[in-house]
């Protein structure tokens, strides 16, 4: 960011164009008990050389997950993508277009959203898609908004193995809209809905796989669901379409997710993309947008902006939601990565990271007997849960094991499941190699022999 001065000549000058005669009375309108009454405990000034090469350092410490081997999932995946993505991410007809409030001037980015959406309806198993979403948690919100619009009800039903964000941002949604909010139990690690659905559901949010990696039986959702008049929804790992079946396929009324997996890097946590699907009866109630082909006066085919049912399109009140953007740049990494991959690529990388989930499954336990499967009875895709013998101080142990052995993993369950301490997941995707499996299982294996000699 640009350097701006602020010297004691400068505040005079500001200060007096605002009739003030000093910056305590610029900040006399804040409680004294909100003020420092000290100076700023600081360095002193630094020369700009001196700043780069300190900003330099502190840099260093940081090291990137994906450029050491990458154990952690969550949500946010250590996968790979095609060296093309970057090159044509950096055309600059895709880096300097903008949202299409012009379509007639747009038509190679509507097509491309166009493209998106059939894959995305294609992965999901689903009639349509959307021009995308912000990100998996705002998407599954979204969700249940047009549920309870479609159902005209006031309850929903989420399986407590959603993502721990997206419930909260579910929470965040519904609290203002008289909404009742109903968590389902994990029960051996899947969800157990009880009687918890009736004839006020609205919907049935479940995630597959959820987050502690296991997959949840989807014919009992859409059936559950159905069997009320409620709509099912699921959020959506999509590599995992690559060997298991598309919830649309399944029943399931509305497919959302994250679409980080397809070829969006780590970043920190973000910006992702999400995605949304459902069924063509529902087209009028999908939030953010929606592209469609047609033919020009001159027979030509042509994409034009179909949907808009958002406030910048229409009036606010007859607005389904209030997206404001479908993050379409990183949506355009998605798309290409999918284009890129074609369903047998989807297959190749659901696969490996299947077979390396399978490995670490049983490598890990059989090399250390304070690591054990914990769940040994539920089937997982390529996210693990095991359970350490000591609790969560051995999961802590352990993690800082790791991180000293150059290895990103361990994550704990304990922070937002009571009752699992001493869980945690590792995930593996096709970038997890043999080599990388072994390293991980001789630094746990070294961890608890120390701990144990002390």
């Amino acid at each position: 960011m640009p350097y701006i001065q602020n010297s004691a000549q400068d505040q005079r000058e500001m200060l007096e164009r605002i009739g003030l005669d000093s910056l305590d009375q610029l900040f006399a309108p804040l409680p004294a008990a909100m003020k420092l009454d000290r100076p700023l405990d600081i360095d002193p000034g630094r020369t700009e050389l001196e700043l780069k090469q300190h900003l330099a350092e502190m840099a260093s410490w940081n090291h990137p997950a994906a450029e050491r081997p990458c154990f952690l999932g969550g949500g946010t995946y250590d996968h790979d993508w095609p060296a093309l993505i970057d090159s044509l991410m950096g055309r600059t007809e895709f880096l300097t277009a903008y949202t299409p409030y012009q379509p007639e001037c747009s038509q190679g980015t509507l097509q491309w959203i166009y493209e998106f959406q059939s894959m995305i309806a294609e992965i999901c198993g689903c009639e349509i898609a959307n021009a995308s979403m912000y990100d998996g948690a705002s998407a599954a919100a979204e969700a249940a908004l047009m549920a309870i619009a479609i159902k005209r009800r006031h309850k929903v039903v989420v399986s407590a193995g959603l993502h721990p964000h997206a419930r909260a941002t579910l929470h965040t949604y519904l609290q203002h809209h008289g909404t009742e909010l109903v968590e389902a139990p994990l029960v051996d690690g899947v969800t157990q809905w009880g009687d918890l659905v009736d004839g006020r559901t609205a919907a049935v949010l479940v995630q597959q796989p959820n987050y502690l990696g296991l997959i949840e039986d989807l014919d009992q959702v859409q059936s559950t669901a159905a069997d009320h008049g409620a709509l099912s929804v699921c959020s959506l790992y999509p590599v995992a379409t690559g060997l298991l079946r598309s919830p649309g396929h399944a029943g399931i009324d509305v497919v959302v997710g994250d679409g980080q997996s397809l070829g969006v890097p780590m970043g920190f946590g973000g910006p992702h993309f999400g995605f949304f699907a459902t069924r063509q009866e529902f087209v009028r109630k999908l939030p953010g947008r929606l592209v469609g082909e047609s033919l020009d006066r001159d027979g030509r085919r042509a994409y034009t902006l179909t949907f808009a049912t958002r406030e910048q399109h229409i009036r606010r009140e007859k607005a389904t939601s209030n997206i404001c953007t479908n993050n379409a740049l990183i949506a355009l990494r998605g798309c290409i990565h999918m284009a890129a991959l074609g369903p047998q690529g989807l297959e190749e990388v659901a696969c490996v990271s299947r077979q390396r989930a399978l490995e670490l499954a049983e490598v890990l336990p059989a090399s250390n007997g304070n690591l054990q499967l914990a769940f040994p009875q539920q089937a997982f895709f390529n996210e693990v849960p095991f359970r350490a013998a000591g609790g969560e101080a051995a999961v802590r142990r352990l993690q800082q094991a790791l991180a000293h052995g150059g290895i990103s993993g361990v994550l704990p369950m304990a922070p937002d499941y009571p009752g699992l301490e001493g869980v945690f997941t590792l995930a593996c995707t096709e970038k997890t190699s043999s080599s990388d499996i072994q390293a991980l299982a001789r630094i746990a294996a070294e961890c608890f022999r120390t701990e144990a000699a002390l």
